[in-house]
């Protein structure tokens, strides 16, 4: 399942955005209008005969003309949902009738409009699905356009109809060597075509006083007249409209469907059985799909605007935090000198320990090491210990998971302050010391320090560099001024013991232990800093695999961790004010923002291909400066070399798609009750941090290590 349905999700969200470019005539839409040719090839009596053409007998076609006093009114393009309410008003003040050439792409989007003309009378054609040139399309195009277009009728009014009015169409005497055979085609399907001998030109906006006088006939002589209900402002057709039919009136004329004035059997034609549900299964599934997208858009833009404000609140308060801690004479209190217990939880190790474990020895600040091996089952405990390094105690454990391991660590530290680092993960030596200076306020209950990826030198590990310097740190400086620091990254944090005593220490609740107990202590009334200058270089997942196993445990682990602390929202003191400011903000920018995130991207494809293009790639381009400066400052903060952030685009376009879709999956896992283990990535070992001794490497590795 947690596989199964992002995949149909995508392949469902897919399908809504392209029904909904076709009916909106963004998908296989032909707009080219073909200019007059010959007419040697049609039949002299047909272009003298009237606006009807009865093609239906190929051998002997008819011009059929309308009896005197009598009114054909026709109105093109529609339905549309502002201007046909207004013209099906004002007919039926006058009690006349009128034919509606109905597009297919309307329809479907309109069905209540289709429905209401036939309710009160009035005599619908087609006009084609998507509005093309028919003398530029195949036979098959033209079958596929008429079939569309009844799909569409049958599905809003429940009938099918044999009038036709051809796109870009006249007067019968414009019909052409090119027009002609479209005409005698579309008779062979058993379709009567009506062409106008009236145009009232309201396509112009000319005027009311202007369409009046184009759309009123000479004498007494009947006639076919051209309107639009679509395609524009038609509020000059509604007003020309209500004074032409009592003027028309008046002056004895009657307003009649079609069929009606030629005297023939309607053009309806009631649909039932499986053409029937075909239609209605039709337009429902286009009203699905206009209603999920529009939602989807009306998403899509207050996140964005979300985004957007995040963006403008995350440079003003790292500003603001930097400003703050750099300042000449700073100190977060007394200085912190006392000695710290430093855990290092390690399972299968190996590779990275010996790495880890020098990097701490050779800190600037007194340290007791404690490497809590659990359950290693190649040798990790063995390897610290043949070290025989001052200061480094190894606690054995059987294999219980990393919260266990560390709380292990709790109770063998000796000292007051007890700071916490992965397996994986070397410190420089002024880590320890610029991690602990902050408990120089006896308010801080926990201190985050700065996580840097320290493999960078691949691909997907300059990705994963940019997303921790922007993504991560930037976040932690917000997070800092705002009070509400989600997470202390297991790489790189500090706990006062008491702190973590009062809150019953590591929880293995969740998956995310770190942001578990940093809600806690938020709750508990304690502050949670940052601490920029404290760095931990750690190794980051160097395949998609891997860092697929472990964003998805990260992701999942931070919605237990705020399910599990979602009472704060509701309590008093110092939970409610983390719970009313802390858990909205990561829900929101860490869980549910990004969900709809993809949406940018979905669209974006869309635009590319069937939208405006230009329009598209450069509202594109302007979130990627937006991100670009955020990312460009956030390096600048942390003294980074601008060279990483080349790969931004592609990273925008490829690893976030990733990051998507293991959120997805984590939400499917979430809400489908599915369990999630712990993952072991496989290490390399390459990562040294700068300032310590480098490692003689084994040669079973060749890699090139990163400073």
């Amino acid at each position: 399942m947690r596989y199964l349905l992002p995949f149909l999700f995508l392949v469902a969200l897919l399908a809504m955005l392209m029904l909904r470019g076709y009916v909106h005539s963004e998908i296989l839409a032909d707009h080219r209008v073909r200019p007059p040719a010959p007419t040697d090839q049609v039949p002299e009596e047909i272009l003298g005969g009237g606006p009807v053409i009865d093609a239906r007998d190929k051998a002997a076609p008819q011009a059929l003309t309308i009896p005197d006093r009598k009114l054909v009114l026709t109105f093109d393009d529609g339905p549309d949902p502002v201007w046909t309410p207004k013209v099906l008003d004002t007919l039926k003040k006058y009690d006349a009738h009128a034919v509606f050439f109905v597009t297919g792409t309307m329809t479907s989007r309109h069905p209540e409009l289709v429905e209401r003309m036939v309710r009160e009378g009035h005599e619908v054609g087609l006009h084609t699905f998507n509005h093309p040139d028919l003398s530029y399309q195949s036979t098959a195009r033209i079958d596929w356009e008429l079939s569309q277009n009844q799909l569409a009728l049958a599905g809003a009014a429940g009938i099918h109809t044999s009038l036709f009015r051809p796109p870009y169409s006249s007067f019968s005497d414009a019909l052409d060597n090119k027009s002609w055979p479209v005409t005698q085609y579309i008779g062979s399907r058993g379709y009567i075509t009506a062409f106008n001998n009236t145009d009232s030109e309201d396509w112009k906006r000319p005027g009311v006083d202007a369409i009046i006088k184009q759309a009123t006939p000479k004498g007494t002589s009947g006639s076919i007249v051209l309107m639009h209900d679509s395609g524009g402002d038609r509020s000059q057709t509604v007003a020309a409209l209500g004074r032409f039919l009592p003027q028309m009136k008046d002056r004895g004329y009657r307003f009649t469907s079609l069929t009606e004035a030629l005297g023939a059997p309607t053009a309806h034609t009631q649909v039932t059985g499986p053409e029937l549900w075909k239609g209605k299964a039709f337009v429902s599934a286009v009203a699905f799909s206009e209603n999920t997208t529009d939602v989807l858009v009306v998403g899509l833009a207050v996140i964005g605007v979300l985004v957007f404000a995040r963006f403008g609140l995350m440079l003003v308060l790292s500003f603001a935090h930097a400003r703050k801690v750099r300042r000449r004479g700073f100190s977060w209190g007394p200085a912190v000198t006392r000695p710290v217990s430093v855990l290092v939880p390690a399972y299968n190790e190996r590779e990275c320990i010996a790495n880890t474990v020098r990097s701490l020895t050779a800190s600037d600040h007194p340290i007791e090491v404690i490497v809590i091996d659990d359950g290693s089952t190649d040798g990790t405990a063995d390897i610290v210990e043949a070290m025989r390094l001052p200061g480094v105690r190894v606690v054995r454990q059987p294999n219980s998971g990393k919260p266990a391991a560390l709380n292990n660590g709790i109770r063998n530290a000796r000292y007051d302050i007890v700071v916490m680092m992965d397996g994986d993960t070397v410190f420089e030596p002024s880590t320890v010391r610029e991690l602990v200076q902050p408990f120089g306020d006896m308010r801080v209950g926990a201190v985050a320090g700065n996580a840097k990826v320290g493999n960078r030198d691949s691909l997907i590990g300059a990705w994963q560099h940019i997303e921790y310097v922007m993504g991560f740190n930037l976040d932690r400086r917000m997070y800092d001024l705002l009070g509400c620091m989600p997470t202390i990254p297991g790489a790189v944090g500090a706990f006062r013991r008491q702190a973590l005593e009062r809150v019953g220490g590591m929880s293995e609740d969740t998956l995310a232990e770190d942001t578990d107990i940093t809600m806690a202590l938020h709750r508990d009334g304690w502050r949670v800093v940052y601490a920029e200058r404290a760095r931990a270089w750690t190794e980051a997942p160097e395949t998609v695999q891997q860092l697929w196993s472990q964003r998805y445990r990260w992701s999942y682990g931070t919605m237990q961790a705020i399910w599990k602390h979602r009472r704060a929202v509701v309590e008093r003191g110092p939970s409610g004010r983390f719970g009313r400011v802390g858990l909205p903000l990561v829900s929101l920018f860490m869980v549910l923002a990004p969900l709809l995130a993809p949406l940018i991207d979905v669209f974006l494809m869309y635009g590319l291909v069937f939208g405006p293009t230009q329009k598209t790639i450069a509202a594109w381009l302007g979130v990627l400066a937006v991100q670009l400066v955020c990312a460009a400052y956030a390096f600048r903060l942390d003294r980074e070399r601008m060279l990483h952030l080349i790969s931004l685009p592609l990273q925008q376009l490829l690893y976030r798609q990733l990051m998507y879709v293991v959120l997805l999956q984590s939400w499917i896992t979430a809400l489908t009750g599915g369990r999630l283990r712990w993952q072991k990535l496989r290490r390399t070992g390459t990562v040294e941090a700068p300032g310590v001794i480098p490692t003689p490497r084994r040669s079973t590795e060749d890699r090139r290590p990163v400073a």
